[in-house]
């Protein structure tokens, strides 16, 4: 029914939009003729919106009241009186009849498709109804069913949990019975395994009191002995440390002798003349004050410097030419 509707909806409103275009324009200024369709297009557009507002309405079983009434009348006789208009100002009675068809026929078709909505609606309702009613008798009787199903159930649960109860009680009375006895033995069992513990703690107190009495000994002796240790290191890091302070005090003494002779008359023999360039090295004394104090050459006091300097920049000085 609803693509019926919208098919003859579909064709008045093409037909409405060619016959009543023509009749605006001649009525409209010239350059306005171009908005002729605008006219029958809204109009029948109205008549769209009242039939599909009536179906909504229709299908939900509700009802707008007098507006929608009087709105679909008026935009049914509005495009009615738009259809014919042309050939009723011409005294064209065919005219007039033949483009009356289609308005008067979108407009019987909108409020006979508004009632058959309305009695499908109410129909449908009354259907649904009646199979709810069935439904809610069939819910009933299956309720009742399962109710009485429930109520045998429930009293052969109840007479096998009293037998089931009795038989517990049967079962808990044999076995508290047995958990007494159970239970007297193993308190025995308990007193004998926490004398015999009592018997392993002091046993065990006992020779952790030794083992510690032994290790605090142990202790004591490894404590005399690292402060024996130490005591020993002290002192002979002072020995070492008094002899090295003799050494240096000798060296310096023998420094001093070596450079308080004065300058030498002549050349000295190449050990004491070594000695005396290693004392004045020791001292800081430039090179050619020790050339004077050993007799001997610049050069060759130059190299002995160097000898006691080491290598030069990471290259060992040649020792073996000698300028004495």
């Amino acid at each position: 029914m609803s693509a019926g509707t919208w098919l003859i909806v579909a064709g008045a409103m093409l037909y409405s939009i060619l016959t009543v275009t023509p009749l605006a324009s001649a009525h409209t200024p010239a350059q306005w003729a171009w908005t002729a369709p605008i006219l029958p297009l809204v109009v029948d557009a109205a008549v769209v919106i009242v039939v599909r507002l009536d179906a909504v309405l229709a299908r939900l079983g509700g009802n707008g009241g007098r507006w929608p009434i009087a709105l679909r009348w008026m935009t049914g006789c509005m495009t009615l009186a738009l259809n014919v208009a042309d050939s009723a100002l011409k005294n064209d009675l065919v005219g007039v009849a033949v483009h009356a068809v289609a308005p008067l026929l979108l407009i019987v078709t909108a409020e006979t498709g508004l009632a058959y909505r309305r009695a499908i609606t109410a129909a449908v309702v009354a259907l649904e109804a009646k199979q709810q009613a069935e439904r809610e008798a069939r819910e009933q009787a299956a309720s009742e069913r399962r109710d009485e199903v429930a109520r045998r159930a429930r009293e052969e649960r109840e007479h096998a949990a009293a037998l089931a109860r009795e038989q517990r009680e049967h079962e808990a009375r044999m076995a508290r019975e047995q958990a007494e006895r159970e239970a007297a033995a193993r308190r025995e069992e308990r007193e004998r395994e926490e004398a015999r513990e009592r018997a392993e703690r002091e046993e065990r107190e006992r020779a952790d009191r030794e083992r510690e009495e032994h290790e605090r000994e142990r202790e004591r002796r490894e404590r005399e002995a690292a402060e024996r240790a130490e005591r020993e290191q002290r002192e002979r890091v002072e020995r070492e440390r008094r002899e090295q302070a003799e050494r240096e005090e000798r060296a310096a003494r023998e420094r001093a002798a070596l450079l308080s002779a004065g300058p030498a008359t002549e050349k000295l023999s190449e050990d004491d003349a070594r000695a005396i360039v290693a004392a004045a090295h020791t001292e800081g004394m430039s090179v050619r004050t020790a050339a004077e104090l050993c007799g001997w050459s610049v050069g060759w006091v130059s190299t002995r410097y160097a000898e006691l300097r080491g290598p030069l920049n990471g290259v060992p000085v040649d020792l073996t030419g000698t300028d004495r």
